[in-house]
């Protein structure tokens, strides 16, 4: 009878101590998780630098004329302290405004990132964005992943009626695991064809 009590304590707590055991891990797995999605992987480096230009025929974004808005963006993101590399396609890139919110800035891969001069086509029609990867020459390379040491150049063109001067704008960049970022800013009073809107 006595061995009997103890086999079955033993059994009781071998089960209590593995549920335990089991809820720690779980606990560990949710605080774990909940830190990742609160912290962000990415941050704003450098000047956020606003363009006004004209359309081509083809609607391409054209610096060869200037506009009278802010209709694209350019900024650079980097790896926050610690954080694993990040794939830059799995991005979406949101835009909004007192008047229009788009959800989801169409990517464009082809238009590439090309400098944007007095004299470039800019690539991208309204309502699309790019990315370069700058790598720095002591290490990192050019492919779409965000890598420490590498800094992420990317090219937005707002939606067609642009940002009129004085009015406010946000780009949202939304990686796959993580925080997002909001890149706020107000066009300045006067409208020119480069502005640094830092």
């Amino acid at each position: 009878m006595l061995t009997a009590f103890v086999v079955v304590a033993a059994v009781f707590s071998y089960v209590m101590l593995n549920a335990g055991f089991f809820t720690t891990q779980k606990s560990k797995e949710v605080v774990h998780t909940g830190v990742t999605q609160a912290t962000s992987s990415i941050e704003l480096t450098g000047s956020v630098i606003g363009y006004s230009m004209n359309y081509t025929a083809s609607g391409f974004l054209d610096k060869t004329t200037t506009g009278t808005r802010l209709n694209a963006t350019r900024f650079y993101m980097q790896l926050t302290a610690g954080q694993t590399p990040m794939a830059l396609d799995g991005v979406i890139v949101s835009y909004s405004d007192a008047d229009t919110h788009i959800g989801e800035v169409v990517y464009n891969g082809s238009a590439g990132g090309v400098d944007i001069s007095a004299t470039s086509n800019l690539g991208l029609k309204p309502n699309e964005w790019n990315f370069t990867v700058i790598a720095s020459t002591a290490y990192g390379d050019t492919d779409a992943l965000l890598e420490l040491g590498e800094i992420a150049q990317i090219t937005v063109a707002l939606p067609e009626a642009g940002v009129a001067a004085d009015k406010s704008f946000v780009v949202e960049v939304k990686p796959a695991s993580g925080a997002s970022i909001a890149v706020e800013r107000t066009a300045p009073g006067a409208i020119d064809p480069v502005m640094d809107l830092s």
